[in-house]
């Protein structure tokens, strides 16, 4: 009996064809990990949106709350 040593040549895997895997692929950095950073950042993006828009809204009620205690 054969041992295979190599993820890209294995043995006893029903005689199917096997695609070659990248070094990157093989770490399980290949392209659907790029898809991942890419939604992880989107997200990270749209709340730092809605926070900078919470801040400016308080911001704006602070600004006018301050205007009328002064008057």
């Amino acid at each position: 009996m054969t041992d295979s040593k190599n993820i890209n040549n294995p043995v006893g895997q029903g005689g199917g064809q096997r695609k070659k895997l990248s070094r990157a692929e093989r770490q399980n950095n290949g392209p659907h990990r790029n898809l991942d950073r890419q939604g992880a950042a989107d997200k990270k993006a749209e709340l730092v949106r809605k926070m900078r828009e919470k801040a400016r809204a308080a911001e704006a009620a602070g600004r006018a709350n301050g205007d009328t205690a002064q008057s």
